[in-house]
């Protein structure tokens, strides 16, 4: 009997947990926030690193808008097709945080030929492509290396209404605050990571697009949205409050959870980028009225997490809202 590959153990980390953490990566890219000078300026960049959002969004002269991202990490879970549906939900969600439509993607994979099997990597690409299909968006080749990791995502261009654009710095003060899919993600993956365990429920959340989330903003008149994933909740809410010059007040009540997410946390299945998390925005935050076990859990790293957005959408959690600038850009309730 051959015994099942687990594909987490072959990664140092996984998943979002394996970003860089926010300030690290503020300081390396932050040289880079004024753009390279172009000779031929004919396309206008909408979206660039200044505000580090989601992806970029240029509007080329002949009048259509593109938004452009990459992602991709290690194994976030075993199963290697379900770990590619997860990558593929993960990088599309860029372009639907961007309030865009994705409309073709291409493969990046990397993966060590001489201890993984290639079977395996082809079930990774085939549950890239399920969801890609899902999406309506095309996967059409892309670029493999032989990495001492296994390594897959996506690189996927789409398109957007440049008038309807949901961007990190657009947050007003008196708008509700709407988190599209529960938390906990990342300390679920972390004790699969460690015990085998598997979690149907976050395995549901991860795969699941967000792109009905997406539509429903945009229908909503919502100018302001992002993506929770690598930098938790905590991160990604101080990155849009210091973009958007207003201070985010979050009821730690409301933030809704996926089942075991709390006794994962008891357990200790906390993983390093989330600790990282905490430790950057914590600065920044009023955490006063909540524990250090809520703190880490609001700061958790989620992977293919839910829309972050500054309206309120049907159906779905208001967690908080946007008031006038204060002394802090987060203040948890």
């Amino acid at each position: 009997m051959t015994t099942p590959v687990r594909l987490t153990q072959y990664a140092h980390g996984g998943g979002c947990a394996c970003k860089i953490p926010p300030g690290e990566l503020e300081g390396m890219v932050g040289a880079l926030a004024g753009g390279a000078a172009v000779r031929d300026p004919g396309a206008e960049l909408l979206v660039g690193l200044g505000t580090g959002d989601d992806a970029a969004v240029v509007r080329t002269p002949d009048g259509r808008t593109l938004v452009v991202t990459t992602d991709f990490f290690t194994p976030v879970v075993d199963d290697p097709y379900d770990w590619g549906r997860i990558a593929a939900a993960n990088a599309l969600s860029d372009v639907y945080a961007m309030g865009g439509e994705p409309l073709v993607a291409v493969n990046v994979l990397g993966w060590p030929r001489d201890v993984l099997p290639m079977d395996l990597a082809a079930e990774v690409l085939r549950g890239g492509l399920a969801v890609t299909a899902e999406a309506g968006c095309h996967l059409a080749g892309g670029h493999s290396v032989d990495d001492p990791e296994p390594k897959y995502g996506l690189a996927v261009t789409g398109t957007a209404d440049p008038d309807r654009l949901l961007r990190n710095d657009a947050g007003r003060p008196g708008v509700p605050l709407t988190l599209t899919k529960p938390l906990g993600i990342g300390v679920l993956n972390t004790r699969h990571k460690a015990t085998g365990e598997v979690f149907p429920q976050a395995v549901a959340a991860m795969t699941a697009l967000n792109r009905d989330a997406a539509r429903a903003a945009v229908a909503a008149g919502a100018a302001c949205a992002t993506d929770v994933t690598g930098f938790g909740l905590l991160g990604h809410l101080l990155k849009l409050a210091r973009a958007s010059g207003v201070t985010a007040v979050l009821d730690a009540a409301a933030v809704p959870y996926l089942d075991g997410a709390r006794e994962a946390l008891r357990d200790g299945y906390v993983s390093g980028g989330t600790r990282r998390n905490l430790d950057w925005a914590a600065p920044g935050a009023d955490l006063s009225a909540v524990s250090g076990d809520e703190a880490l859990l609001l700061a958790d790293a989620q992977t293919s997490g839910g829309l972050l957005v500054a309206g309120e959408l049907p159906g779905m959690p208001v967690i908080g809202e946007l008031v006038a600038a204060g002394e802090h850009p987060v203040v948890v309730r």
